[in-house]
């Protein structure tokens, strides 16, 4: 009971909860990972709540779990040791933007789609989109990117500053606006993508584009999948600046014809997105599609009216809810890893011949473009061995990407669900990765037992 009250007469009774529907929403994420309640929820209004609360949560040894929207996929904000469930849904204001400078201040709560409508009264938009509305505080813990990554990077590439609130209540004023710096380690990129075990985020500073002049998506099919991620790499090895490109194989495209009433081609499946001056768009249009028509294309779609160019690629962020929706009664385990692009054609394969060898109900789609693809496998968190047969699954992707220098996870983050490759991944280097997080947070009350906590 004391710890209602305390936080009560630090903050305000409408700020702290422990209501049992906002205990349960805070108890999960997107993932097939166990939910477990916090404690309590709080929601700080201002740096200054964040300061207050990890200065109570520090003096008692408390576990704080930053949480936002909740579309993480790997358990991210599942309090694995109760705690304070910190949700940043109310810090949610653009704070500053500066057109000329390309850059905008926003508090950490701020979602995407939200920034995006306020920067296109500037001509500005911001580029990383991971298909959920999901936070900029979220998406810069878990280092976010998707599907424009191909042009534009992740999240880390468009984080130029921060304000944060370090474990022992320290607000730390991190970066600079400068677009490079030779100066002093690169304490922005440690923080981004540190999925809340090293502080909180209260400020952050963004870099943004311009709005293109035009904007032309295409729809391809091919007979086999090998042909979609041979023709992808193909686009990239000439140089188009293609601004998209998406694979989804037969399974996600019959679950999309389901989920949203449209009647695709039920084949192999590259989404497109090029984006520029309507003088050159169209030789890069022509260019990429004539590349694909000696990799096996079938059909091809070309999109350029934007009510339709938006909607195709609505459909494409719907792909894995329509295909978890094909199978009512499951869970998703949306697992990624990225390889090198020249492997890309081998992995997806081996991927594919995984999914049948095991006799799990899955399929595969990603952004092909930068070697980033995705196994969305359904399974019952109950039925044991399903579960073994998922993990089989998720465990031969890992070992695949690692053993071509690849990564056991090019978006999702760590969480609780990748965790275990870690010392496979990094070997002596995670010693000091975790020597790090000793220093930072010696009581471990940053959302423990994720990423790096043993």
């Amino acid at each position: 009971m004391s710890l209602i009250s305390d936080l009560r007469s630090l903050l305000t009774s409408e700020q702290v909860s422990v209501n049992e529907t906002i205990l349960t929403h805070h108890s999960r994420d997107e993932s097939y990972h166990t939910p477990i309640k916090p404690d309590i929820v709080v929601f700080p209004h201002s740096t200054e709540d964040v300061v207050k609360i990890v200065q109570y949560a520090k003096s008692h040894y408390i576990p704080i779990i930053p949480f936002s929207i909740g579309t993480s996929l790997e358990g991210q904000v599942i309090p694995v040791q109760g705690g304070i469930s910190l949700d940043m849904t109310e810090m949610n204001h653009i704070l500053e933007i500066r057109p000329e400078d390309f850059l905008v201040r926003v508090e950490p709560g701020v979602t995407k789609d939200q920034l995006n409508a306020e920067l296109a009264r500037y001509g500005l938009f911001f580029s990383v989109d991971p298909g959920a509305n999901a936070s900029i505080g979220g998406m810069a813990a878990t280092n976010a990117s998707g599907t424009t990554t191909v042009r534009y990077g992740v999240m880390r590439d468009q984080v130029r500053a921060m304000e944060v609130v370090l474990p022992d209540a320290t607000v730390m004023k991190i970066g600079s606006l400068a677009a490079k710096s030779a100066s002093g380690l690169n304490l922005t990129g440690l923080f981004v993508g540190s999925e809340g075990t090293l502080g909180i985020f209260t400020e952050l500073w963004l870099k943004v584009y311009g709005l293109p002049e035009t904007s032309i998506a295409v729809r391809a099919t091919f007979e086999s999948i090998e042909h979609c991620v041979k023709a992808s790499t193909a686009i990239m090895g000439v140089g188009i600046p293609v601004t998209r490109i998406e694979l989804a194989d037969s399974a996600i495209i019959a679950a999309i014809n389901r989920y949203k009433e449209v009647d695709y081609p039920v084949s192999p499946t590259l989404f497109l997105e090029f984006q520029g001056a309507k003088k050159s768009l169209g030789f890069d249009v022509e260019l990429a599609i004539s590349i694909m028509q000696e990799e096996g294309l079938t059909h091809v779609e070309m999109i350029k009216d934007e009510g339709s160019r938006r909607k195709l690629w609505d459909n494409r962020h719907v792909a894995a809810l329509a295909f978890r929706a094909s199978v009512p009664g499951k869970e998703q385990m949306a697992t990624d890893v990225c390889v090198p692009l020249s492997k890309l054609p081998e992995a997806v394969l081996d991927a594919t011949q995984a999914i049948q060898e095991y006799g799990v109900y899955g399929s595969i789609v990603g952004h092909v473009g930068d070697g980033n693809y995705h196994a969305v496998l359904l399974v019952d968190p109950t039925d044991q061995d399903e579960m073994q047969r998922v993990a089989n699954v998720n465990a031969r992707l890992v070992k695949f990407a690692l053993a071509c220098g690849g990564t056991c996870t090019g978006e999702h983050g760590v969480g609780l669900g990748k965790k275990k490759y870690q010392a496979l991944e990094h070997g002596e280097s995670l010693v000091l990765m975790r020597a790090i997080k000793q220093l930072i947070d010696p009581e471990h009350i940053m959302n423990p037992g994720k990423l790096l906590d043993e």
